[in-house]
């Protein structure tokens, strides 16, 4: 008590210093946080336009590079580890929330009747199952939310989201994710409101930590919002590269730039034994 009765002295004496060392605890804080959701450096736009703006929202097991702009995550990040699939899956929210931190306040209903669903980037299956409620609930939240048509979302995203927490968690202890849309063509937004843009196709990227003999192996996926469906994984495999000329972002920038050139080139599906699981139907 006595103590904490010298500190609130020591405050009262000393106001703007004590409002000092708060900003650098606050900051260092959320700097820590930060670091702990990020592999190897936050994603950066490689030239400044309104279109790669974006600001960084951290949220219960995932962070995000939200653009008011364009109404979109321009990506988003988690890891993954394996799940015990005894435990039960929480039951779904009915609606998605608007975030109180966007700027373009985008709600449910900003998606009815737009022809569009409501695609998550960082997937409600893995976030509630690896960090609960609030996992989950950040999911719900519109700012991890883009425009997917039905058949890319409830087919072949589905069968890639279950594919990373089913398979890919068991070829390495951690594996991190990077995920989000591309914008290509001209500027559409939803029918349903202009605060939207719509997306030409979703990228998707993985990397495992290094350890010693064992060094970091890649995948990445640029997947058409024109796809049927029921195409094979395999079909829509890329560089990581290729996900950066597409995007105007910069993956993995603390990356010594020997290994992250080398990474951001490969195109190597086999080191996560993609044919075998290419054409799995979905279960989840």
């Amino acid at each position: 008590m006595k103590n904490l009765l010298s500190l609130f002295r020591l405050m009262r004496r000393f106001p703007l210093l004590s409002l000092l060392i708060l900003i650098i605890s606050v900051s260092g804080y959320i700097f820590q946080s930060r670091n702990n959701l990020l592999y190897q450096g936050e994603p950066k736009a490689t030239s400044w336009s309104m279109n790669t703006w974006f600001r960084t929202l951290r949220n219960h097991g995932f962070i995000v590079g939200y653009s008011d702009v364009r109404g979109n995550p321009l990506w988003v990040e988690y890891a993954l580890h394996p799940v015990d699939e005894s435990v039960a899956s929480l039951p779904r929210p009915s609606k998605f929330t608007k975030d109180w931190r966007a700027i373009n306040r985008i709600d449910h209903n900003s998606y009815t009747k737009s022809g569009y669903d409501r695609g998550h980037n960082a997937p409600n299956y893995a976030m509630s199952h690896l960090y609960g409620k609030d996992g989950q609930s950040d999911s719900f939240l519109m700012t991890n939310i883009s425009p997917q048509k039905p058949r890319l979302n409830q087919q072949f995203w589905r069968r890639l989201e279950e594919t990373e927490i089913k398979n890919f968690t068991k070829l390495a202890d951690k594996v991190w994710v990077i995920t989000g849309p591309v914008f290509t063509g001209s500027t559409e937004r939803l029918s349903s409101s202009w605060r939207v843009e719509i997306p030409d196709a979703f990228y998707k990227m993985y990397i495992t930590e290094a350890k010693p003999n064992q060094p970091s192996k890649v995948l990445a996926f640029i997947v058409p919002q024109t796809i049927k469906g029921n195409e094979s994984l395999s079909q829509f495999v890329t560089s990581i590269d290729t996900i950066e000329a597409q995007t105007g972002l910069d993956f993995f920038s603390d990356l010594d730039d020997v290994i992250e050139d080398r990474l951001e080139a490969s195109v190597e599906p086999q080191a996560w034994d993609l044919q075998a699981v290419s054409n799995a139907l979905y279960r989840y």
